[in-house]
C-alpha cells in the first residue's frame, strides 16, 4: 500500500469508539485537559429524523454543563434542521459544515476559545467526523449510527466508503 493512502486510512480512525455518546467517559476527558466537545449532530446526538432532544440526550448535555465542558453542534445538515435542534437547548452550531473540511473545526474552536489539544469532536462517520478532526489535531471520538434507515443518499454511500477503507485497514 503507497504511503499516501496509507497515511489517509490513518486519519481515519478515531482516537476512541463506542456505541453511543452515553458510553463516553465525560470525567476521565475533562481529567485529560479536554474543556470543549464539537459534536455532530444526525445519527450522533438523535436520530436523523428525529426533531428534537430526547430527555435522556437532555440529561447528558446537562452533565456535560456541569462538568464544565463547552459544546458546539457542526453539521452538514441545512440551517432549519439543526436551528430547531440546537436553538431550544441553547446551544452554539453551524450549519452547512463542509465537514471534514477545517473550516467549521476552527470557527467552532474559536467559539468556545479553545485550542485543538482541548477539543474533543464526536461524530458517527469515519469521512466526515473523524477524517476532519484527525486532520486538525483534535481527540476523536465514533459512536454507532443511531438510525441508519434515515439516512440521506449521501450519508450512505460515504458508509460504503468507510466499509470499503475498513477492509483495506484490516489487511
Amino acid at each position: 500500500m503507497s504511503f499516501e493512502v496509507n497515511s489517509l486510512l490513518k486519519k481515519l480512525i478515531p482516537r476512541q469508539q463506542v456505541n453511543t455518546i452515553f458510553d463516553i467517559d465525560l470525567q476521565a476527558l475533562w481529567e485529560q485537559g479536554y474543556r470543549g466537545i464539537i459534536t455532530d449532530l444526525d445519527n450522533t446526538l438523535v436520530g436523523a429524523k428525529a426533531p428534537l432532544a430526547t430527555p435522556e440526550l437532555l440529561d447528558w448535555l446537562k452533565v456535560v454543563g456541569q462538568i464544565g465542558f463547552q459544546v458546539v453542534i457542526v453539521s452538514n445538515n441545512q440551517r432549519n434542521r439543526v436551528t430547531k435542534f440546537a436553538e431550544p437547548l441553547s446551544l452554539p452550531f453551524i450549519y452547512r459544515a463542509r465537514k471534514p473540511t477545517s473550516a467549521a473545526f476552527l470557527r467552532a474552536m474559536s467559539i468556545m476559545n479553545l485550542r485543538a489539544q482541548q477539543t474533543v469532536v464526536i461524530g458517527d462517520q469515519m469521512l466526515t467526523d473523524v477524517l476532519g478532526g484527525n486532520r486538525m489535531g483534535l481527540y476523536t471520538i465514533l459512536v454507532k449510527p443511531i438510525s441508519l434507515a434515515d439516512e440521506g443518499f449521501f450519508t450512505k454511500v460515504n458508509r460504503r466508503i468507510e466499509k470499503a477503507a475498513l477492509t483495506i485497514m484490516k489487511r
